[in-house]
């Protein structure tokens, strides 16, 4: 499964695409160069079990190191993701 990356304007999302809708998706704004605040991430039901909202949040946890970025994790899943995994805390905003 192969986690792809779109962004448009201040918006993005990290998902995995299906063949009408995305299998899976983690939505996120940018409310300024160095910060994302993830929204939302959602899992198919065919994923479900698989451990595909976690590679969305690493995923996102990779990009925000390379581009020296924080993250805002607003979305409950994403939030419960960095409790679990404290080696992220270096891109958390505080």
């Amino acid at each position: 499964m192969q986690i792809e990356h779109k962004k448009i304007g201040p918006k993005g999302v990290f998902y995995i695409a299906g063949t009408k809708e995305p299998l899976a998706k983690m939505v996120y704004t940018m409310p300024s160069p160095d910060k994302i605040i993830i929204e939302h991430t959602e899992v198919s039901e065919e994923l479900k079990g698989q451990n595909v909202g976690f590679q969305l949040v690493k995923t996102a946890v990779e990009f925000a190191r390379e581009q020296h970025i924080k993250i805002i994790p607003l979305c409950p899943f994403a939030n419960s993701v960095f409790k679990r995994k404290p080696e992220f805390a270096d891109v958390l905003a505080k």
